[in-house]
């Protein structure tokens, strides 16, 4: 069963963020703490986690509220894995995005995680050892390929790639260990929204198990890494 951890997950409503809560908490000893901010969404999965270790914290990483966020977690001194799911990916042609599109999608893709992490230092900082898993994209990854619609999506997860390895150098003396996973297509609610008809060759549930377990263990092999986790060439 393993050592109790305790395991914070952004965009947990639905997709991805969803199903590694699903994931993480077959295993009783686990603390997750399910972030979001669809509060009916979050109920919902409390309720299909059927067991009493997931906490759900309504949360908007854009209006970025600090203060509510450290009452919500009052009672937790050390959090062992932050996993910085929530992101937004918006389909539109680069001469059509506006600029308030493009800061939409870095808000919450970028400084949503500045912020949380900026905020959550002290309960990760007092961890045996800390995990910061930052879930980025292909797109975002130098040589890949690139698609119409995404410049500021694939944009936003190259600056969170880049964000990984200097974090990784800033906090290793607090013994934090920040990694990204750039994810390739995955079946999720938010890629059908982007690319309706498009069937990704990773389903999310799948995607979740690798998540949850890279989230409790893969920084004993890896630190300031971008991760490729895709089954496609490039």
């Amino acid at each position: 069963m393993g050592a109790q951890k305790t395991i914070l997950v952004t965009g947990a409503s639905r997709g991805i963020g969803y199903d590694t809560v699903l994931e993480l908490a077959k295993n009783p000893s686990n603390q997750i703490f399910a972030l979001s901010r669809n509060k009916s969404k979050l109920e919902a999965l409390q309720k299909a986690c059927g067991t009493t270790n997931v906490q759900i914290i309504p949360f908007d990483l854009v209006a970025f509220d600090e203060a509510a966020l450290t009452k919500a977690l009052k009672e937790v001194s050390s959090i062992d894995a932050l996993i910085n799911n929530a992101g937004l990916l918006i389909n539109e042609s680069f001469d059509t995005l506006s600029i308030k599109g493009w800061r939409t999608i870095f808000e919450v893709n970028l400084f949503g995680v500045v912020q949380l992490v900026q905020a959550l230092l002290p309960q990760l900082s007092t961890a045996e050892k800390a995990h910061v898993v930052n879930i980025g994209s292909m797109g975002g990854v130098q040589g890949s390929s690139k698609f119409p619609g995404l410049s500021a999506y694939s944009a936003s997860k190259a600056a969170i790639a880049n964000l990984t390895e200097c974090l990784a150098e800033e906090l290793k003396d607090k013994n934090i260990s920040v990694n990204c996973l750039a994810l390739g297509a995955i079946q999720t609610e938010m890629l059908a929204e982007a690319f309706p008809g498009y069937e990704a060759p990773v389903t999310s549930k799948a995607m979740a198990a690798y998540l949850a377990e890279f989230a409790l263990n893969g920084h004993q092999f890896h630190n300031g890494k971008i991760i490729p986790v895709a089954v496609s060439t490039p």
